[in-house]
């Protein structure tokens, strides 16, 4: 299978299980949360609930793009990505998906609503800050621009579901007249028909989004597994052709070449150096290429190694643009240097059609099962009265607005803190803070903030162990 003797092929197959298993678990945690709303207020039974959110979750994988995956196998170091060594791979993947399963079923058995955005981001963290500790590492353990940028992201989401949700509900309980949308679900029957209707779009789009952005981690985990352990294989997308690639590079050396050395600082002069390096291995591996298939294993592998540095360095020289001296080039030049790169690292950011659809395939059927914890949590342990048709809308639209809005900037978010914490600022709405239980709103804001560093360091000692190991 793809090249491997019998032994490889069979950690890869583990691997990629693992992987599916770990969205399965993923659609049965987090998903929950996408028809909590609907099933605790009857608009919905809960078997066409799940199996409904199911189906939007794995159209959300299909069509949400992989920005977000993207993303997720950016924060790993460039030097562990490309690491040629099959076991030195194997103990990342194990460190990673070990640790994620591990934490997601320990609160999930609790009925914490805890992330899984949370847990495989701090495994990928460990994974990363372990590796920058060997010595044979190179100098940076983690992509800290996107660290900063998923740091952010995760940390003011759940703030923005609370507030926003609170406003939402202000305006609902001003401009809605109606009594019936402020009443808590009566036991014995549906709501009123155009109150389901409201709560069964807002969860249709809740989990068309959950699986845009979580399903989007999937893929990230999954093309982890496919560099580390098949890197040459999987290294470039081979159903781009090569003469595209080839133009790319040729058009940034004629940009590179207008650059004057003698005029730009230090640092850009060895960044510049670095590319024109690069420039002239990758002509020298593409002349006469016609397709990928046709180039040694090896040149493939290479070939991915000199798009992500030189992309890298020239992201450098960019980014002291405002530094003196400055680097004189036309704005034409800039955006054609920029349009260069962007279509030039397609042929590294990329997902095969069929690993998107193994994991939307997972995450839509891990979202059938495991609901009930979930929702009895959001539902009626973090208010003190029940949740109200009003605010499971308040709350359902503002999470599904802020996840949609961050797949579209590539940005991983909770879709648990951000209902939650929805959840919680509707109830505020409603009747001010003494409206929260807060020791369920103390537990969930615990397992937020406990779920970065327990998975950090236990994926960090994983990677060392598996490593020492292999």
């Amino acid at each position: 299978m793809f090249g491997l003797d019998g032994g490889m092929t069979f950690i890869l197959i583990v691997c990629i299980v693992a992987a599916c298993i770990f969205e399965f678990i993923n659609g049965f945690h987090d998903t929950a949360n996408a028809v909590a709303t609907v099933i605790y207020t009857k608009s919905m039974k809960p078997t066409a609930a799940v199996i409904w959110s199911g189906i939007m979750n794995f159209v959300g994988v299909l069509f949400g793009g992989i920005a977000v995956a993207m993303g997720i196998v950016n924060l790993l170091p460039m030097g562990l990505l490309i690491d040629q060594s099959a076991a030195h791979s194997v103990a990342m993947i194990l460190a990673l998906i070990v640790t994620a399963i591990v934490w997601n079923l320990g609160t999930w058995y609790l009925g914490l609503p805890c992330s899984s955005s949370h847990t495989l981001i701090g495994s990928i963290f460990g994974v990363g800050l372990a590796y920058g500790l060997l010595p044979d590492a190179t100098a940076v353990a983690l992509n800290w621009v996107k660290v900063k940028d998923i740091g952010l992201s995760l940390l003011l989401s759940p703030l923005f579901g609370f507030g926003v949700a609170m406003g939402v509900m202000y305006l609902l309980i001003k401009f809605i007249d109606n009594k019936k949308f402020f009443v808590e679900p009566d036991k014995k029957k549906s709501p009123p028909f155009w109150i389901r209707l409201f709560l069964i779009f807002t969860s249709t789009l809740l989990s068309f989004f959950h699986g845009s952005n979580d399903g989007q981690k999937g893929v990230g985990l999954m093309m982890i597994i496919l560099i580390g352990l098949v890197p040459v294989q999987f290294a470039l997308d081979h159903t781009k052709k090569t003469e595209n690639l080839i133009v790319q590079v040729n058009t940034i050396e004629t940009i590179v070449d207008k650059i004057d050395s003698k005029t730009i600082s230090v640092q850009d002069k060895i960044s510049l150096q670095v590319v024109k390096e690069k420039i002239d291995t990758m002509q020298s591996t593409l002349v006469g290429v016609g397709s990928f298939n046709t180039l040694k294993k090896e040149s493939n592998f290479e070939l991915r190694k000199d798009i992500l540095v030189m992309a890298n360095e020239i992201k450098k020289i960019q980014s002291q643009e405002a530094d003196e001296p400055p680097i004189k080039l036309s704005k034409d030049d800039k955006n054609t240097l920029k349009a260069s790169i962007k279509e030039m690292k397609t042929y590294t950011e990329y997902a095969p059609f069929w690993v998107i659809l193994l994991i939307s395939i997972s995450l839509g059927l891990g979202t059938m099962i495991g609901w009930k914890r979930i929702v009895i949590t959001i539902g009626e342990k973090i208010g003190k009265e029940k949740l109200n048709y009003a605010q499971g809308f308040a709350a359902s639209f503002v999470a599904a607005c802020t996840i949609g809005l961050s797949s579209q900037f590539g940005l991983p978010v909770s879709t648990t803190h951000v209902l939650s914490s929805g959840v919680a600022g509707s109830m505020v709405a409603a009747k001010g803070k003494q409206n929260l239980r807060f020791k369920t709103v103390k537990n969930i804001a615990i397992a937020w903030l406990v779920t970065l560093p327990v998975t950090i360091i236990l994926s960090g000692l994983l990677f060392l162990l598996f490593r020492l190991v292999a």
